[in-house]
């Protein structure tokens, strides 16, 4: 994974809980790399699972809570990072919709090693988006968060229904979201 992954991670943790809960973490975790990321750098994955178990036990808030925390999280500081993949865009599934066939391509040129999920796409409707989330690493939970980041960038009325694929070890996932409109409020 992307350094940057690990670093906006721990910034996430020092704001929210301290930075010698982060410390904590980087030093209880026995992090092959000894917690020093940089942006840039690409270290396993592994090691964000460790500091994310260590997290939830000092905190007592469940890892997956702690994934999509964090995915709402990244996603804010992406916006902040990146505006040039905002530009243009009106909604939730305009975004959505451009992950893999823009933003990946994108991140791909930076970073041609990037291991990154895929997405497929089924649009049954104006206001259905499917997404099938694929991954090598167990994130599902940190993907949702990222979806819920992105409802509320756009400030979009939109539900997510997540079905766990793949034995629910966080690999693969089914995201249905729905924009709620006031004709479907009000069947």
């Amino acid at each position: 994974m992307k350094g940057m992954v690990f670093t906006e991670f721990l910034e996430m943790v020092e704001d929210q809980f301290g930075w010698e809960i982060a410390e904590d973490i980087v030093e209880e975790s026995n992090l092959p790399s000894g917690g020093a990321y940089t942006a840039v750098g690409t270290y396993d994955y592994q090691e964000m699972v460790a500091m994310v178990v260590t997290l939830s036990k000092k905190t007592e808030v469940a890892i997956p809570d702690l994934l999509k925390a964090y995915g709402k999280h990244l996603f804010g500081r992406f916006n902040s990072l990146y505006g040039n993949f905002f530009e243009g865009v009106d909604g939730t599934f305009q975004f959505l919709s451009t992950i893999d066939q823009y933003i990946h391509v994108e991140v791909r040129k930076l970073y041609p090693e990037a291991e990154l999920p895929k997405f497929e796409y089924e649009h049954p409707n104006d206001h259905t988006l499917i997404m099938i989330y694929s991954s090598k690493r167990p994130f599902a939970d940190f993907a949702e968060g990222l979806l819920i980041g992105c409802i509320d960038h756009f400030g979009e009325s939109v539900t997510i229904e997540r079905e766990d694929l793949n034995a629910a070890d966080g690999t693969e996932a089914k995201f249905t979201l729905v924009k709620v409109t006031e004709s479907i409020a009000a069947d």
